[in-house]
């Protein structure tokens, strides 16, 4: 299948263009970064990530005006799972307390925790009741064992292991559900006296203080920046110096550009987009290394043939698979962006921007920057064998 047959398009002649829209945007986006700053997420800035599941339903509209009136509005919030039973919940200090200790993030958590309990839940742990859908083996074997002694440590491991159960996800709704493991009446007698049935249940709780984040900031940047420099050395070696450079030059544009647009949008930056702009490096990679092959053919093949010629011709006869290539790419990555939901939006979002901005600097970058420098340096012996 081709998607064109006997391509002839002049995309060199449109060089300048390129590159003065490239600039254009490198340039309004490092402005709107050093103005505005980038939103760095609970990965880089700390924060708390709290994996909540209720009782009975718990509309989002209630969850979030809840959360505004603690001031903690600013929260993002993922329904995991239909039914308005289970969401995710990323919390983070405002950017004045951002370097707050560690300890202020655990005050916040246990903020959310508390607000969205009910009046029932607050009482009875004020009477000394322990929450049963929130303690752990070993707390619960403590209550048991006041009565079964011998038999507490065993029991105890039923009811977690019934708790956390496919069919109860978590959380007791009802004590008559622990029957089902063989839990006899006399306990369950005991442990309607000692506990009670929490409305909800904290399934995971995360927080990252500012020193973690700040140290991950670090390493992100390393690893960027790493990457350039090996594939710098790897172009470097496959085909000529030249080559590398240009190459090295269309990534950080592509890199630049992404981060711009991250940041005109206020999209958070966490490891996951970290994760995507180092894919689209290599993916921007890829392509332009396909073009430079084909690049490095023709010069041996159309000797006589103009330099720019040559790089039109390349890009002309690549066209189809970089096309075919992105267009898959892109279709995978807007899947994941509009039913993804909303903890990979942003990882998705970044995809599907470096897909289209990998693609354009493949062919609008990457060989006119390949052009300028053999215009410039000529090298007779070289770059043209």
């Amino acid at each position: 299948m081709q998607i064109f047959k006997k391509p002839n398009f002049t995309f060199m002649k449109f060089k300048f263009i390129a590159f003065s829209l490239s600039g254009i945007l490198i340039l309004v986006g490092i402005l709107n970064i050093t103005s505005k700053g980038l939103n760095y997420g609970i990965d880089f800035a700390g924060g708390t990530l709290i994996q909540i599941r209720f009782n009975t339903p718990f509309p989002i509209v209630e969850l979030r005006q809840s959360l505004s009136n603690v001031g903690l509005g600013n929260s993002k919030i993922q329904e995991v799972e239909k039914g308005e039973r289970e969401f995710m919940i990323r919390t983070m200090l405002p950017k004045e307390e951002i370097d707050q200790e560690l300890e202020a993030h655990e005050i916040m958590g246990n903020k959310v925790i508390e607000v969205l309990k009910t009046e029932k839940d607050r009482l009875a742990l004020k009477n000394g009741l322990k929450d049963i859908n929130n303690v752990d083996a070993s707390e619960l074997t403590y209550i048991i064992e006041t009565s079964f002694p011998d038999e507490a440590r065993e029991i105890a491991e039923k009811i977690i292991k019934q708790r956390e159960s496919k069919e109860l996800k978590g959380i007791i709704g009802n004590f008559d559900q622990l029957v089902k493991e063989g839990i006899n009446q006399e306990v369950i007698k005991l442990l309607k006296e000692k506990t009670f049935l929490g409305s909800l249940t904290i399934k995971r709780r995360e927080t990252v203080g500012p020193q973690v984040g700040h140290d991950l900031r670090q390493k992100a940047a390393q690893a960027t920046i790493w990457a350039l420099i090996g594939m710098l050395i790897y172009i470097g070696i496959r085909f000529k110096f030249a080559y590398g450079v240009s190459a090295i030059l269309t990534l950080a544009h592509d890199v630049l550009i992404t981060i711009g647009i991250l940041s005109f949008t206020n999209r958070e930056i966490n490891l996951p987009v970290i994760a995507a702009i180092l894919t689209i490096v290599g993916y921007s990679l890829n392509d332009t290394i396909v073009v430079f092959d084909r690049v490095r053919d023709n010069l041996k093949i159309l000797r006589k043939h103009d330099f720019q010629d040559i790089l039109d011709t390349s890009i002309n006869q690549t066209i189809s698979r970089t096309v075919i290539t992105s267009g898959t790419t892109f279709l995978t990555v807007s899947a994941l962006f509009f039913f993804g939901g909303e903890v990979i939006n942003d990882f998705a979002f970044t995809m599907m921007i470096g897909v289209i901005i990998g693609t354009y600097s493949s062919i609008y970058q990457s060989c006119p920057l390949l052009f300028f420098w053999n215009k410039i340096f000529k090298p007779k012996k070289g770059m043209r064998k």
